[in-house]
Order: structure tokens, then C-alpha cells, then sequence
């Protein structure tokens, strides 16, 4: 139950799940003091999963209420923070995440129509690492199908918690983020696509922004990238169909990792029967032009990162696809790492 109102004019909630958190936190709460939204229209809600930092003290030096609970994943976190929440719009965002002055303000905007229930935003980055550039791009070039999909069918189905708002009632009423999502990749996804299976509506906000610190080596970009592949396999045990009616993940991606594992198993078998050889280019020809629209998209908009982007299209594909085939094979999921981190 929320607590009682300090403001009569509570417009929003907004919701940070923080686990030893205080590298980051600061500069996530300064942003949200500096909001283009009077102050006394939204709260800050940071939810303490068990930090063993000064991630709590922080937050409430800061203004925001805090809410403790032992480690249990930003799923759990998200559902606590939600439920304590005092505004009828509950917004996203992580404690890794600097909002623009008028992301509160962009977020609140499509639920001027009472039809929707959910709205996501976008990530910026200033970064000069080449990785984290290209990660930068790849979102912008999923931040184009997500565009494509709400023109041609109203909705999207896909919301990212860096930058996602619910009706906080639609929220309780759907029970919340599965917790059964023991890290920070799926979760959101799979409350937004039961949603929109639902017949709910939702919304892409392009200008609500969060600059957001993108992995910038190309270790912790696999890393990442298996461990997105590993709960997107979860997620699809639960909804099928999200395998193909995802408005997050582009084609060229599923294409992609499709190629890049037939490339492997075709030119192993070549060793053996050398018409399997033939296959592998094919396999490796397909890969090569379904990576053109992300190629194009580098020499357009960040020139320099084309020294990298093939080499990172193929780790993401054996990362991710490895990280699928992982995930589906095992009957429960189990968390990947010892601490659970909501740095996405």
C-alpha cells in the first residue's frame, strides 16, 4: 500500500532499483533534481536490494525515500518500489542512467491519452570508446524498428526499465515484473509483451532520454550480449511467439545469429564432406548483407566506429546466440552472475 501523499500534486513516481549503487547514484538523483516538472509533481523512490555500500545513505541525503530489502534482483526491487509508489504514473530509470531536464516531463506526456498504459524512452551516450559507440548505434538502429512498429501498428511491445513508465493500477494488476528474472535482462520485456498481448496499449517517446555508460571493451560486450541471449531464452519458454513478434530486436540481429551458427557447424562438416564449404559461404554471405543497414547506419552517423562494427556483429551473434541455446536448454534460470547487477 502506498503511504500517504506529501503532495497533493504527485504527478509520477519514479522508481530507482540500486544495488551497491554509489559510484553512480549521485549524478542519477542530480539529474532528477533539476527536472523540467515542478519538484513537488514527482517523488524519487530508490529501492536498497542489500547494498553493502553507502548506496542507501546516498539516496536519502539526496531527498529520496528510501526502501530497503534484502538482495533480490531488480525485478523484486521494481515491484517493491512500485508498490510504496504515492503517484498513479510509476517511471523507470537506473541508478547508471543521468535523465535529460525534461525526461519526467517526456515520459508523463503520452499518457495524456487515456488509452495508454506504458511508455519507453531512449538511451544517449557521450563516450569516446569505440565499443560503447557502437552499442550507442545499435540501439538507435532498434530505436528506428520501434519507431516503424508504433507507426504501422499504434503500439509497441517492448519497454526497457532504463526509461519505461506504467498506470501504476495496470502495473499491480498484471503482477508486476516476474521475479523469477534473477538479473537485469528480460524482466521488462516479458511485463510489457504480456501487456500488449493483452491488448494494452503503449507508447515510444524519443526525446526521453537517459545518458546511460555503455560497456566499452569487447569482453564485457560478450559478456553482456550472452547474458541478454540467456533470459531472452526464458522469455521466450514463456511467449513463443515474442521469438517473432518482438518490436525490440531487429530482423537483421535474428538473421544474423542464424547465419553465424549454420557458418560454424557447415565449415566444421566441410572438413569432412568439402560441399559443406559451399553452404558456409553462403552462410557467411547472408551474415555479411543482413549487417548492411547497421553498416550503412555507422557511415552515416559515427564514421570511425566502422573499424569495429563487423568484428562486434559476429561476437554479439556467437555471444548472444550461445547465450540462447544456454538458456534453452536449461529447464530453470538460474542467475549468471554472484551478485546480481542492474547495469545494463
Amino acid at each position: 500500500m502506498a503511504v500517504e501523499n506529501l503532495s497533493m500534486n504527485l504527478r509520477a513516481s519514479v522508481i530507482i532499483a540500486a544495488y551497491n549503487a554509489a559510484r553512480d547514484l549521485p549524478r542519477c538523483l542530480a539529474a532528477l533534481q533539476h527536472q523540467t516538472v515542478p519538484r513537488d509533481e514527482f517523488e524519487v523512490i530508490v529501492v536498497d536490494d542489500g547494498s553493502s555500500d553507502d548506496t542507501a545513505s546516498i539516496a536519502s541525503a539526496a531527498g529520496a525515500r528510501v526502501i530497503h530489502q534484502t538482495h533480490s534482483g531488480p525485478a523484486a526491487a521494481r515491484n517493491a518500489g512500485v508498490e510504496m509508489a504515492g503517484a498513479p504514473i510509476v517511471i523507470f530509470t537506473d541508478a547508471d542512467c543521468e535523465p535529460v531536464i525534461d525526461f519526467v516531463e517526456r515520459m508523463l506526456e503520452p499518457f495524456a491519452a487515456p488509452v495508454v498504459v506504458g511508455v519507453r524512452g531512449v538511451y544517449r551516450s557521450q563516450q569516446r570508446s569505440l565499443v560503447a559507440r557502437f552499442v550507442q548505434l545499435e540501439y538507435e538502429e532498434r530505436y528506428r524498428r520501434i519507431a516503424q512498429v508504433e507507426q504501422s501498428t499504434g503500439t509497441v511491445n517492448a519497454l526497457d526499465t532504463s526509461y519505461a513508465a506504467y498506470r501504476r493500477q495496470v502495473f499491480l494488476d498484471a503482477g508486476g515484473f516476474d521475479t523469477r528474472f534473477l538479473g537485469a535482462a528480460g524482466e521488462d520485456h516479458e511485463l510489457s509483451y504480456r501487456l500488449a498481448s493483452e491488448g494494452y496499449v503503449m507508447r515510444f517517446s524519443p526525446d526521453a532520454a537517459v545518458y546511460h555508460r555503455h560497456v566499452s571493451t569487447v569482453g564485457k560486450y560478450a559478456r553482456r550480449k550472452f547474458r541478454i541471449g540467456y533470459w531472452k531464452a526464458f522469455l521466450t519458454r514463456q511467449h513463443p511467439s515474442y521469438a517473432f513478434d518482438d518490436s525490440h530486436t531487429t530482423q537483421s540481429l535474428k538473421v544474423q545469429i542464424a547465419a553465424a551458427g549454420s557458418f560454424a557447424v557447415t565449415l566444421f562438416l566441410s572438413i569432412l564432406w568439402p560441399v559443406f564449404g559451399w553452404l558456409a559461404l553462403l552462410m557467411a554471405t547472408i551474415f555479411l548483407i543482413s549487417a548492411v543497414p547497421m553498416l550503412a547506419l555507422v557511415l552515416r552517423r559515427d564514421l570511425s566506429v566502422i573499424y569495429v562494427a563487423l568484428p562486434l556483429l559476429v561476437v554479439r551473434a556467437y555471444a548472444a546466440g550461445a547465450g540462447f541455446v544456454w538458456g534453452f536448454w536449461r529447464s530453470q534460470p538460474r542467475s549468471l552472475e554472484h551478485d546480481v547487477s542492474f547495469n545494463t
